[in-house]
């Protein structure tokens, strides 16, 4: 089989930059192959995926070569990278070019001059291949997010590239849509043969499809091989990428067997491995149906910091009604978890308490005052932090030094200050900055951080302001499995001094894993909630790979942890 691309010997440091982004790589892609790439945040993924298309390529020092099927691709013409190369971005809005989804579909086969009829067929074959033909007429504002990165993809693959290439591609997805999404690039894969490199923090859905795995640390590649062979690598290495494999692995990795089983990749091979472990162990399953858990938590007694009540809203008076008669509780010094499907109006929900948009009937109570009667200086300044869904939004700077500043009123002191006149400006920074890990990023300019990193610097702005009340929009999408566990204890750190989080996430693991109360979102208004035990335990869509795994057994197991604790017992 031929080779698709070649590196050879790839470093690349970004401007004003000592550190390289990139460091000798060498690595070569085989025809057809599906190439799963990941590593920590920060550790090159991403720059290393726009090296393998020209025009997004960024500016910095380079050394050695990239080669596509034997040519180098700094010779190819740009028409024809666009036609053979596929790339897939994070966010699906920053690709979409035009309003309806028939003109996207046909966008990149006008501008490479193909003839009307070609463009029909190929237009035609997409939209059926894709499933899009119930919204092949609409408006892209319309569409939800799962849409709009099916539409980019089907856009793609309309020209009939070589090499599809993804980055991040679910991160603004929820876990079924990302679930349906990746399962279209998998059968890409399967049906076309068409060469996928993906990067992608959700590894349990790719894993099992992956031809290769590819590790990268701290901008070199640290191991190749198959999914199997490189969680045995982390683990004999003791890796912290190890936290980022799929949870089956991590189960096997933590438990001592008798016999010598293979380590599971997927749910359905964890769950013959436990199958085989627990009847080595005389472990019976569990009673079937849904747990009933009579350790029913009691009703709180901490103070009520938020509460809303009977929001209702719309986007224009025409419109659907968004938010239906939605009610919330949020108590001193909790996480509480908030998902649900795209477009369902977690979002909006949010908006409404951080006072973004206004409901046209309902009330919202902050610290037993209402929402409306605080100006704004005294809402944003102590009160009420918020962590919008893209960290770009709070940009204003050229470098992250300036970004920090910026929240405090600038580097330099200013009389009349009183808010900030007692505060060292200095000390507070090297602070947020330690927590934040943002150490040796301080000069660089916000946009050239990667997806992680920009969650990071995002995270210390709103920090700086010292909320009582955070919120959070998808704060964990782009960050890593090692860099997540650290983000929550930097919130759990936040809640023993007093702060309430609340956060929307399609992440469900990590709130498994760290949430006090989730919610789910469903038709306008929160449909169900509880402790994450209680809320996971029993469903089979919104539910952790653990609980999926273990149920049989231990059903009201609901993260990796829990699951080796009752093995261990």
């Amino acid at each position: 089989m031929s080779k698709i691309i070649e590196i050879q010997d790839l470093s690349f440091a970004y401007p004003g930059e000592e550190v390289r982004a990139l460091n000798h790589i060498n690595l070569d892609v085989e025809e057809g192959e599906f190439l799963v790439l990941c590593g920590k945040s920060g550790c090159g993924k991403s720059t290393l995926l726009t090296h393998l298309k020209t025009p997004i390529t960024p500016h910095g020092k380079r050394k050695g070569e990239i080669l596509f099927y034997g040519q180098r691709l700094s010779d190819m013409e740009n028409r024809v990278q666009a036609q053979r190369i596929g790339y897939v971005l994070q966010n699906p809005d920053n690709q979409i070019v035009t309003d309806k989804v028939w003109h996207e579909l046909a966008f990149g086969l006008e501008s490479l001059g193909y003839s009307t009829p070609d463009i029909r067929i190929r237009v035609a074959e997409m939209a059926s291949y894709f499933g899009i033909q119930d919204w092949f007429y609409k408006n892209v504002a319309e569409l939800s997010g799962g849409q709009k990165q099916l539409l980019n993809l089907a856009s793609i693959m309309a020209m009939h590239p070589d090499l599809l290439v993804l980055d991040e591609p679910t991160s603004q997805l929820d876990p079924i849509a990302a679930s349906d999404f990746l399962e279209t690039v998998k059968k890409i894969n399967r049906d076309l043969g068409t060469t996928i490199i993906i990067t992608e923090h959700r590894l349990e859905e790719v894993f099992p499809s992956a031809d290769r795995v590819v590790v990268m640390d701290h901008g070199s590649v640290y191991a190749v091989g198959t999914p199997t062979k490189i969680g045995q690598v982390l683990r004999d290495d003791n890796h912290e990428m190890f936290l980022a494999m799929p949870v089956p692995m991590q189960i096997y990795a933590r438990t001592r067997t008798e016999t010598d089983l293979e380590c599971p990749v997927t749910v359905r091979d964890g769950r013959k491995w436990l199958e085989e472990v627990c009847r080595e162990r005389n472990i019976s399953p569990a009673p079937s149906g849904r747990p009933s858990f009579s350790h029913k938590e009691e009703e709180t007694e901490k103070a009520v910091l938020l509460e809303a009540r009977d929001l209702w809203f719309r986007y224009d008076k025409d419109l659907p009604d968004v938010v239906k008669g939605a009610s919330l509780k949020l108590y001193q010094g909790e996480f509480y978890c908030l998902m649900g499907g795209n477009g369902t109006g977690k979002s909006t929900t949010l908006s409404l308490i951080s006072r973004l948009r206004k409901p046209y009937r309902g009330k919202i109570n902050l610290g037993g005052t209402d929402l409306r009667k605080y100006k704004d200086a005294d809402l944003f300044r102590g009160l009420l932090g918020v962590l919008p869904q893209n960290p770009q939004a709070l940009f204003v700077k050229k470098t992250v030094r300036d970004e920090l500043f910026e929240m405090i009123g600038g580097s330099k002191e200013k009389k009349n200050d009183e808010y900030h006149i007692a505060m060292d400006k200095s000390q507070a920074v090297d602070g947020i900055v330690e927590v934040c890990h943002l150490d040796g990023l301080l000069h660089r300019h916000p946009y050239d951080l990667s997806g992680g990193e920009q969650q990071r610097l995002a995270l210390a702005k709103i920090l700086l302001l010292r909320p009582r009340l955070l919120l959070m929009d998808e704060p964990t999408k782009g960050l890593d499995s090692y860099f997540k566990q650290e983000f929550a204890e930097i919130l759990h750190l936040l809640q023993e001094q007093g702060v309430t989080i609340f956060m929307i996430s399609h992440d469900i693991e990590f709130c498994a894993a760290y949430g006090d109360r989730c919610g789910l979102f469903f038709d306008g208004s929160i449909a169900a909630e509880g402790s994450p035990r209680e809320f996971f335990a029993g469903n089979n869509f919104y539910t952790t790979a653990a609980n999926r795994m273990g149920r049989k057994y231990f059903p009201e197991a609901v993260t990796g942890k829990d699951v080796i604790a009752c093995l261990k017992q």
